[in-house]
């Protein structure tokens, strides 16, 4: 570790049969961007990043070409594609972003990298979906081929995003897998889960919509990374089809959260609410413009989600090593050692603190 709690990169062998390669990684400076380029890197691969934001990562900015743009202008994804072999595609407006930079960077980017990769005659093109494409389902766990319903313009935006995919791949032959992973967590992820953080920290309980009882799989970042990989390294023939991810082990909603409280050591408890009056409260809030947090979060978070990894688990060997309860933790943990980092940033990726709006306020009652 460094001095500021990030993992430094240091070299593992390739196997045998793999050789070096030069990847493109869309989004490379966000969150799972970054923990993929160390991934990659740590494996002997070349790296190209092409994000609008710096790649400002000191503990690997110098191994990592960096190309800034937007993932909708052909020049600037022409330019980051160069010598690249393999594209992983993790580039995305996320749901704070205004509905037409949603659709205009989820739907059309997506067509502008797989175009330009067609022709630019790239390996194959992985594609980070979401199960967000499954909208609110009313069973589990949920299949590869349930039908897709997104809620919200991001929800939408991905299921217009997988159909480019699946297009290209049925028109043009190309090998693009689509990944469709729960909601991941680990180093430099904050965004909602900051939330969670900062009360923990401040010795707070955490308030939950519903009982809690529910279960909501999650993912930690390095299991994602290890299937991007698989999805990257595996035989075509293998990976050109749609996987669900997500971690194989995870309880109740209220006592995975129970973990992070119980790590701060301040004797707080998870603290249910009546959904229905707290989803009414917060989608008024959100029309206001006062809470951070989405409807597809409040709609969603008190209800079981959570998804078979059984087709990952037995096509791609797919083998997540961190439970819900241990990715929660391993996150906080980085969030202490990194605190000063971002004590006063905010915005609206997953690399700062969501803004807390008028939720600041009910932390005193928790």
């Amino acid at each position: 570790m460094t001095a500021t709690g990030t993992s430094t990169v240091s070299a593992l062998p390739l196997p045998a049969d793999e050789s070096p390669k030069h990847y493109l990684v869309t989004g490379g400076a966000g969150f799972l961007g970054v923990n993929l380029v160390r991934y990659l890197l740590a494996r002997g691969h070349r790296v190209t990043s092409f994000d609008l934001a710096p790649f400002d990562y000191d503990d690997c900015r110098a191994l990592v070409r960096e190309v800034r743009g937007d993932i909708r202008d052909p020049e600037f994804v022409r330019e980051a594609l160069k010598g690249a072999q393999i594209v992983v595609h993790c580039a995305a407006a996320l749901p704070l972003y205004s509905p037409e930079d949603i659709r205009s960077t989820d739907v059309d980017g997506t067509r502008q990298v797989a175009e330009a990769a067609r022709e630019a005659k790239c390996e194959r093109i992985i594609h980070v979906s979401s199960t967000a494409v499954y909208g609110i389902p009313d069973h589990h766990p949920l299949l590869e081929d349930d039908a897709l319903d997104g809620v919200g313009p991001y929800g939408r935006a991905k299921v217009d995003a997988e159909a480019v995919c699946v297009e290209m791949r049925e028109w043009h032959g190309l090998c693009l897998p689509i990944l469709r992973p729960k909601s991941f967590i680990g180093p430099e992820r904050l965004g909602v889960f900051a939330l969670l953080y900062d009360w923990a920290k401040d010795g707070h309980g955490f308030p939950m919509i519903g009982s809690g009882r529910n279960r909501y799989q999650l993912l930690d970042v390095e299991d994602l990374c290890d299937a991007i990989y698989l999805c990257c390294t595996l035989g075509t023939e293998r990976v050109n089809d749609v996987f669900n991810v997500g971690a194989a082990d995870f309880l109740t909603m209220r006592e995975d959260y129970q973990a992070v409280l119980d790590r701060a050591g301040f004797g707080k408890r998870v603290v249910g609410l009546p959904a229905g009056p707290a989803i009414r409260t917060l989608r008024l809030l959100e029309r206001l413009k006062l809470s951070p947090l989405y409807q597809w979060v409040y709609e969603t978070a008190s209800r079981d989600s959570f998804v078979s990894i059984e087709r990952a688990e037995r096509v791609l060997g797919f083998r997540p090593k961190y439970s819900n309860a241990d990715a929660l933790v391993r996150n906080y943990e980085w969030y202490l050692a990194n605190l000063q980092r971002f004590r006063s940033a905010t915005g609206i990726s997953h690399r700062v603190p969501w803004r807390q709006g008028v939720l600041r306020l009910a932390k005193v009652f928790f």
